[in-house]
């Protein structure tokens, strides 16, 4: 190679703004939506990582708070008909319920332990969604990232070949910029997917230990309850 080309080598800006102005608008495009999606996967995680926090210590709460001897039925009034945590409305549930369940002379309503335990697991449901929003954005682009930046380097690597093709031209300072743009789009590609695909994972698990509290929160619940039926 010789000095020449490897002085007009040195002089092409690399730098990721210079290799974003030069190329073409389709791997432009691929680039802002890669950084786009990369935003708003940061954007989830961090406000999921917030939210699960926040439940964690709402159940430590109210997991102590139900324990604590007081009755069922002042815990109840306390929380309130619209609690604001997530295993404050499961109780909730449960003890609405129960208290529907009773006819006016002291009595309960046949079936009153499967109408408990399906108000509870309907709650249960509903939190456990709320948990899981914007969980599939970050599989989504965990999945995709790749290949759409794939895509990109695919579109720059063919222009590129094809503005060697048309100055008939093959030293560093022709080939090299074109491969430097295509290849950026695959990098920021794995950028988006790599953080996207961990996080995925471990709110997931996250997710699913916080709705297995639940779960077998409303399990002694329903056998708290089930005892007063029998007795």
């Amino acid at each position: 190679m010789d000095t020449q080309t490897l002085a007009l080598a040195q002089e092409i800006d690399f730098s990721f703004l210079a290799l974003f102005l030069r190329a073409t608008l389709v791997v432009k495009l691929v680039m802002i939506l890669l950084i786009m999606a990369s935003f708003w996967s940061w954007a989830i995680v961090f406000t999921k990582l917030i939210s699960y926090r926040k439940t964690r210590a709402e159940a430590g709460w109210f997991d102590r708070a139900f324990w604590s001897g007081e009755p069922l039925d002042g815990l109840y009034e306390q929380i309130g008909a619209a609690p604001k945590g997530a295993a404050q409305k499961v109780f909730a549930a449960g003890m609405l319920e129960w208290r529907r369940s009773h006819r006016e002379d002291g009595g309960l309503i046949a079936g009153a332990q499967a109408r408990i335990d399906r108000s509870m697991d309907v709650a249960i449901a509903k939190e456990a969604e709320g948990l899981n929003k914007g969980l599939s954005f970050l599989a989504t682009v965990a999945a995709t990232a790749p290949f759409v930046g794939l895509f990109g380097t695919v579109w720059g690597i063919m222009n590129a070949f094809i503005e060697i093709a048309q100055q008939q031209n093959t030293n560093l300072a022709v080939v090299a910029p074109g491969i430097a743009e295509a290849l950026m789009a695959t990098g920021l590609g794995l950028l988006a997917a790599i953080p996207a695909l961990i996080f995925y994972n471990k709110l997931s698990v996250d997710s699913d230990n916080i709705t297995a509290g639940w779960e077998a929160f409303a399990d002694e619940f329903a056998t708290i309850l089930s005892r007063q039926l029998d007795s």
